[in-house]
């Protein structure tokens, strides 16, 4: 069967085939994910060519973490995360955005930069840390799996980090996101995190001597591996449909061994061990192979199955703080004697030496406090951002306006259009139904607008129902066009967001010398004139305005 003709197909249709394709990536063998990959760089490409900022957002996001799952890939998900960012900052994704940083997180610990996926992970945390409203142009059950998506991404740096109190916390919020509004492969995927969080915890509490609050946290593991077993059937896993989860995904399987080791759990196990494809998959099936084999009296065996993974993992440097349960294990599992004791106790020695200044309280506290300078930082730049910020549309207000116009036709060299744009039958929606719904109506036409222009045109509220438009560069004829795409963007919104309400739009080249004042003024006159032959269209004038019978 051939690939479908993409411009043939919807923007949520772009969306769910690459989540599908991410989904199956992650389970994939080394062809398949190379193939889903091209794959996704083609839709990607078709939503750019459309432009809709979320849909391009969404997508760039699908294409780096398909880097990332992808071994011989990985460095290429740099240019696609920085992308990600600009992208986000740009059109106020900060859902995305925060994501992003997650993702990035992730990708230093690839490279061995804990420190900097700590910088990361917190500056993502302040993001969503705030009051996050959802997005009106987006449908509920879209908003929920961005925000579980990137509390997920971040829970899962958390617990790579070893900073498992606040992943819980982060995993509980993705927990709530998803809770109404996922499918079941997000419901999945959001338990086998949860169950891998909490072995990597039971482990790290093995090393303190917690016993019994290791003990805990494996039988919740173990529960949730029960639990998933009924929306793995219906998830995207590519796998074989008639046998569980537990015989299929490495980390469930491992959660009921870890909950109560024996020789019962060998045979899966073994063949869990060949499936896992990445450092937390192989360490968690390691050591729950070696614990079986340990009660089955084979610690030879066991022993080398712990040597084995240390040496597959010898240069990765993921899962930091996995990796030292690993070597731990291995230490533990050597005796007070044998030919092997002394060099993994020198290992497991230099480890803990390493170890030392990224112990989880350490990390914590590192976390924490950059998270609370982010959180500062963002709340500084709002404040000033307030002073040039429209409250309602979080467009530039008139303000930012005058200062950019002032600007701009001091140092003018270049061609420079302005619009003055006004809503039609705006006031039928505030006397119909309220100021509440009229203040929605403002805030999706501001959105709309804005996206389709130019990133580097302004679109600023002038006040009440008029925006004002400026479009650096462009010639007249190029601004009309672009405003008349515009026109018909707000146009074609559905009735229960638009409430009916048009564009009129009067938009003029500015005159060499001419004053903001009077470049305004004759947009105005203009905009009266689309006005008068009955709106929802752009009048554009080159000159003095005539006024028309």
């Amino acid at each position: 069967m051939g690939q479908p003709a993409l411009n043939e197909m919807s923007d949520a249709w772009l969306v769910g085939r690459a989540s599908e394709l991410v989904a199956i990536a992650q389970s994939s063998n080394y062809y398949e994910k190379h193939d889903a990959s091209d794959e996704v760089d083609r839709i990607l490409a078709e939503a750019q060519s459309r432009g809709e900022p979320r849909i391009v957002g969404q997508l760039l996001r699908a294409a780096a973490v398909m880097r990332i799952v992808t071994p011989d890939l990985v460095e290429q998900s740099d240019v696609l995360l920085e992308e990600l960012l600009v992208h986000c900052r740009r059109h106020g994704l900060v859902v995305l955005e925060a994501e992003a940083h997650a993702l990035r997180g992730r990708r230093f610990l690839f490279s061995g930069h804990e420190d900097k996926a700590l910088t990361e992970v917190a500056s993502g945390l302040a993001m969503l840390e705030e009051d996050l409203a959802p997005d009106p142009m987006l449908d509920k059950r879209t908003w929920d799996r961005l925000l579980a998506n990137a509390l997920q991404s971040t829970g899962l740096v958390l617990t790579q980090l070893g900073v498992y109190d606040m992943a819980d916390e982060v995993l509980a919020r993705a927990h709530n996101a998803i809770r109404d509004s996922a499918g079941p492969h997000q419901i999945y995927v959001h338990l086998v995190n949860r169950a891998r969080m909490l072995i990597g915890w039971g482990l790290r509490l093995e090393r303190v001597d917690d016993r019994d609050g290791a003990a805990e946290r494996f039988a919740t593991a173990s529960a949730i591996a029960t639990a998933v077993e009924g929306p793995f059937r219906d998830s995207l896993h590519p796998g074989r449909r008639g046998r569980t989860a537990a015989e299929q995904v490495p980390v469930i399987g491992a959660a009921h061994a870890l909950h109560k080791p024996g020789g019962e759990h060998l045979a899966r196990l073994w063949s869990l061990r060949e499936m896992a494809m990445y450092a937390r998959e192989l360490i968690i099936v390691s050591v729950a192979l070696a614990r079986c084999l340990e009660i089955e009296e084979l610690p030879q065996q066991a022993l080398q199955v712990l040597e084995d993974a240390r040496k597959r993992l010898a240069t990765d440097t993921s899962e930091p703080t996995l990796g030292l349960c690993l070597v731990r294990e291995f230490a533990r599992m050597s005796g007070p004697h044998g030919e092997r004791t002394a060099s993994a106790l020198e290992d497991y020695a230099t480890a803990l030496e390493t170890e030392l200044w990224l112990m989880q309280e350490a990390r914590t506290a590192t976390l924490t406090t950059r998270r609370d300078h982010e959180r500062l930082t963002r709340a500084h730049g709002a404040v000033a951002q307030q002073a040039l910020q429209d409250p309602l549309t979080g467009l530039p207000n008139r303000r930012a306006l005058d200062d950019r116009l002032n600007a701009l036709t001091v140092a003018q060299t270049d061609p420079m259009a302005i619009a003055l744009v006004d809503l039609d039958g705006f006031k039928v929606v505030n006397d119909k139904h309220s100021h509440a719904e009229g203040d929605d109506v403002l805030r999706v036409i501001a959105s709309t607008l804005r996206q389709a222009l130019r990133g580097d045109d302004l679109v600023a509220r002038y006040g009440g129902d008029e925006f004002v438009v400026l479009l650096p560069g462009a010639p007249l004829q190029s601004a009309e066009a672009a405003l008349g795409r515009a026109v018909e963007a707000v146009a074609d919104l559905p009735s229960d967001l638009s409430r009916g309400v048009t564009l009129s739009v009067g938009v003029i080249a500015v005159k060499p010398f001419e004053s903001a004042g009077e470049a305004l003024a004759r947009a105005d006159s203009a905009m009266y004139v689309a006005k008068r032959r009955g709106g929802c269209q752009v009048a554009a004038v080159d000159g003095e305005v005539v006024p028309e019978a």
